[in-house]
């Protein structure tokens, strides 16, 4: 028998075993109904401290990460676990490609990073082969990480400017920038016109700032587009 022909009798390998961590249920389930048998989703949370305690009760191969949530989002997952569950690989699945996000995550010890606009097909497979010990990027983002720690590998990713916002903000900011209507931004982040409308005039506040056209500039300026 050569090496490459399976072990007869032996159990073939069962499907990963996925946890997913988004603070938007319908998110959630939409990632679960598009990665169907695929995988086997073992779990989900909506926050930190539920992710912390359910991915240490499940053992999931791969989780699934947020970046921003309300309670710190999915750099407080990694730090909380990295040290306890080092077997564990972590993808970021997120709405936002801004420089600051990826680096902060890929720093905290996440194996990849891909934006929210996958397909289906790619996501199983980025999920194989994070499990496999591989990193993963959507294309643009490769090359925020590849800058990040050939020029910098040192330096923090820090904005006192930006550092004045909120997750939620940014989303919004970076959303607007790129030239999404209130009722896109809405629907893109699950919230309502209302509350996108209380964040705008929250950054245009804190940045001292009279419409979107100068915040535009101003993402622009900082590669948050």
């Amino acid at each position: 028998m050569s090496e490459q022909e399976p072990v007869e009798g032996a159990a073939p390998r069962g499907p990963l075993r996925v946890f997913l961590v988004d603070d938007h249920a319908m998110f959630r389930a939409g990632v679960r109904a598009e990665l169907g048998t695929r995988v086997e989703v073992v779990g989900e949370a909506s926050s930190v401290a539920e992710a912390v305690t359910r991915i240490a009760a499940t053992g999931p191969d791969v989780v699934l990460l947020d970046v921003h949530m309300p309670d710190g989002g999915g750099r407080a997952v990694l730090e909380a676990m990295r040290r306890t569950h080092p077997q564990v690989k972590f993808l970021a699945l997120s709405v936002s490609d801004a420089a600051e996000d990826v680096i902060g995550l890929i720093r905290a010890g996440a194996r990849g990073y891909v934006t929210k606009t996958i397909s289906p097909e790619e996501l199983t497979d980025a999920i194989r082969r994070v499990a496999d010990g591989d990193a993963v990027f959507s294309p643009r983002l490769a090359g925020f990480v590849l800058d990040a720690f050939a020029s910098r590998p040192d330096a923090p990713v820090a904005d006192p400017e930006l550092d004045q916002l909120t997750n939620r903000e940014r989303e919004v900011l970076r959303l607007l920038a790129r030239g999404y209507a209130y009722k896109e931004i809405a629907k893109e982040l699950f919230i309502s016109i209302k509350t996108v409308e209380t964040h705008v005039s929250n950054v245009l506040r804190k940045l001292q700032m009279s419409n979107r056209y100068e915040l535009s500039r101003w993402a622009a300026d900082r590669r948050l587009v």
